[in-house]
């Protein structure tokens, strides 16, 4: 009569151990994306590009013109470029992306 307890209990005792080393652990996270250099040309177009397109925007809207970013004195002169940090194709194209962008949140003031 013992012979039947003991395999009970034991068979018990093997499903809980298995049961409870069977662990679906997630995956890891993956690794981090690299970390991107922005060369100085191009920290400089988008500040200054930025700042100017927020002010010219803002004091559009404040004076009633209409929306035209791209018509603006500032866009096409693309100020602020210092020749020591790198070509002005690059300065230019920067500069111009980060003024539409500031002057977008400057007019509608978000």
């Amino acid at each position: 009569m013992k012979h039947p307890y003991y395999l009970f209990a034991g068979t018990l005792t093997l499903i809980f151990a298995t049961v409870g080393c069977a662990h679906n652990y997630p995956p890891p996270p993956p690794p981090p994306p690299p970390m991107v250099q922005v060369s100085p040309l191009i920290q400089l177009a988008e500040r200054n590009g930025f700042a100017t397109g927020r002010n010219q925007g803002a004091l559009d809207a404040t004076n009633g013109v209409p929306f035209q970013a791209r018509r603006t004195r500032a866009y096409h002169e693309t100020p602020g470029y210092d020749p020591n940090l790198g070509p002005f194709p690059v300065y230019r194209n920067a500069f111009r992306n980060a003024y539409l962008r500031g002057y977008d949140r400057g007019y509608y003031r978000r």
